[in-house]
């Protein structure tokens, strides 16, 4: 097997000198995860991802990754160290990660390093997203045919704005279908914590709600969903086998062209720092298969939400739209910009909860 270095061959045995420049070392790409991959949930759809990558570079890459990196000091460490043995490009995959991966891409300058659901960048740091809210607003949607009760649970990690964009987007896609509905949110303060996740979809459950969704990694809700006889919307992955009965759909990432295309702009050198921030449209968002209980009418409903929103014909945030105060946020004829999105900090009319 060639090294990098030049492979002197013996004359005698009709083999030449082969320069080192001719063999070309592979792309070292490492990925940095917050929860265990696992089979399903946030960590799991990265980790297709780079299964992905791997299959379409073939031996252009070698990847890694490290799982279950707490946000804060061990994940700079992690950061730091793979930097350090050698890899080239480094995808770290939480928003906790933001201020430690800026922090390391600043001492590794020959390094390029791409940070998930954050906004700061450098020269050889990008951040890129997904647009969770358009999925979520179909999935309100959904929930509103699909409730007696009216009542939404949902489980929420932290008051981030990518979160809140989420529970507002669920609210509003279930108040267009039935104007009463109400969203309780419960927070865990933790993104991977399967034994509050499970307290808290209990607590909503308890409550009066009768469809339950999250913004958490494991498939706690859908689990105890199931148990409790009520419908679930699952978040991140497709966790239909934790919920065969009650598991209506959920708000699937694809994260394997986005990957792909960003290692490939490394390889030819046209790589830049940009903030990329793809929804239906570019094909990061998306729905899983519908259960049995969904009927026909609402299945061609809730697509018709999702191909609209993927024309840009369907705003999830157009207004009016209010507060929890009745304050007017987005005056009727206009929709968010993307910058106010971004920004997100207050709960639409139809949430109870507290930031």
């Amino acid at each position: 097997m060639l090294s990098r270095r030049t492979l002197m061959l013996a004359p005698a045995a009709g083999l030449i000198a082969v320069p080192a420049k001719a063999v070309t070392a592979a792309l070292r790409v490492a990925f940095v995860y917050v929860s265990p991959v696992g089979d399903a949930g946030w960590t799991f759809q990265h980790e297709l991802g780079r299964r992905a990558l791997d299959a379409a570079m073939g031996a252009a890459v070698r990847t890694s990754f490290v799982e279950n990196v707490e946000e804060g000091a061990d994940a700079e460490r992690v950061i730091r160290k793979l930097a350090a043995d050698g890899n080239d490009l480094i995808f770290t995959t939480s928003f906790g990660y933001m201020n430690p991966t800026l922090k390391v891409a600043g001492s590794f300058p020959g390094k390029k390093f791409e940070h998930a659901t954050g906004y700061k960048r450098s020269v050889n740091l990008a951040t890129y997203s997904a647009r969770f809210y358009e999925g979520r607003y179909a999935a309100g949607v959904l929930a509103g045919r699909m409730s007696k009760s009216g009542i939404f649970g949902y489980v929420a990690a932290f008051p981030i704005p990518e979160v809140l964009q989420g529970i507002n987007a669920f609210t509003l896609g279930a108040r267009s279908v039935n104007p009463k509905a109400t969203t309780k949110v419960v927070w865990t303060s933790s993104w991977f914590d399967p034994g509050k996740e499970r307290a808290a979809a209990d607590t909503l459950i308890a409550g009066g709600a009768d469809v339950v969704t999250h913004h958490t990694d494991s498939t706690a809700v859908a689990q105890a969903a199931e148990e409790k006889g009520v419908f679930s919307i699952a978040y991140n992955s497709d966790q239909s086998k934790y919920g065969p009965k009650t598991c209506l759909s959920a708000i699937t990432h694809d994260w394997s062209a986005y990957y792909i295309r960003r290692v490939k702009a490394v390889l030819d050198g046209s790589w830049k720092s940009i903030d990329t921030w793809g929804g239906v449209k570019e094909g990061m968002t998306k729905l899983a298969p519908f259960n049995a209980a969904v009927p026909e009418a609402v299945r061609k409903e809730v697509a018709g939400v999702m191909a609209a929103i993927g024309a840009g014909t369907r705003k999830p945030f157009a207004g009016p739209l209010a507060d929890q105060d009745g304050k007017i946020k987005v005056p009727a004829g206009q929709a968010m910009a993307d910058k106010d999105i971004a920004e997100m900090k207050w709960f639409v009319d139809g949430v109870q909860g507290k930031i």
